[in-house]
């Protein structure tokens, strides 16, 4: 892997493009990208660091790796447009529901493919990066791009059977502890501190959490109970969480995306 080049440039494709220049593991100057609105496209090129281009065309000829990081419904149309320009190349995508099977019937010959589901903390080098385990790609191709993803999170080998759960807990879930941020945030707020001052302690509260249980490996109930004293304040909180349903709310946040 030479060039690195992002077919589209939403949240997702900024999230990692600037993980991936900032983290080191690939220079500015062999990152580029193509989206249609140029205005928008040059504006994130000044401030994340790559090379715009004024085509899809432009675009392929400059790179030997593509990441497919356009609206799904938009990827038939770009295939169209790029297909004498995609053989000998290596695709990653991004994409939601293009899976290698899907991929593997709408290319031209000679695309290796690699599906790769991140989400958006990979900005901050906190990703969580599903690679189907099916693919296509030349091995030193794949350890090249696994190594650059895992710049920027923890990569993990799905099957493919189970990339769509793993992309719906870990891809939709930073916007369910966003909300869960917000939600505490406004509780401390009702009680008299600040916003910003709320906001920094809260994220703060949950990264650590995270951590201690990534570093320890501890069922998430042990270190629930670990701080639930006999006839305290959390255990009369967690109670409270209890009786309003937080467990089921959240397993019926995935039943809605996994069965719309």
């Amino acid at each position: 892997m030479k060039q690195l080049g992002f077919i589209g440039m939403g949240n997702m494709a900024q999230a990692l493009a600037h993980g991936f220049i900032e983290s080191g593991s690939i220079t500015k100057d062999c990152v580029f990208a193509y989206a249609p609105h140029q205005d928008k496209l040059r504006k994130n090129a000044k401030a994340i660091g790559f090379t715009p281009c004024a085509s899809l065309k432009e675009l392929a000829k400059n790179c030997d790796t593509l990441v497919m990081a356009c609206k799904p419904y938009q990827i038939e149309d770009v295939i169209a447009e790029l297909k004498a320009e995609l053989p000998g190349k290596a695709l990653v995508s991004i994409a939601a529901g293009w899976g290698f099977a899907r991929y593997a019937k709408a290319l031209p010959d000679g695309v290796r493919v690699q599906f790769v589901m991140p989400n958006t903390p990979a900005m901050v080098g906190e990703g969580v990066l599903l690679f189907e385990e099916t693919n296509s790609l030349l091995a030193d191709e794949r350890k090249a791009i696994w190594a650059l993803f895992s710049a920027v999170g923890l990569t993990v080998e799905l099957p493919s059977s189970l990339m769509g759960i793993g992309g719906t807990v870990t891809g939709c879930g930073p916007a369910f502890v966003d909300l869960f941020i917000e939600a505490y945030g406004d509780a401390a707020v009702k009680y008299g501190m600040k916003r910003a001052d709320a906001y920094r302690l809260i994220s703060q509260m949950v990264l650590g959490s995270a951590k201690l249980q990534l570093a320890t490996g501890q069922h998430p109930g042990v270190l629930k109970d670990n701080v639930c004293s006999p006839a305290g304040t959390t255990i009369r909180g967690v109670a409270a969480l209890e009786e309003h349903g937080l467990r089921n709310a959240c397993i019926q946040s995935i039943d809605a995306i996994m069965h719309p």
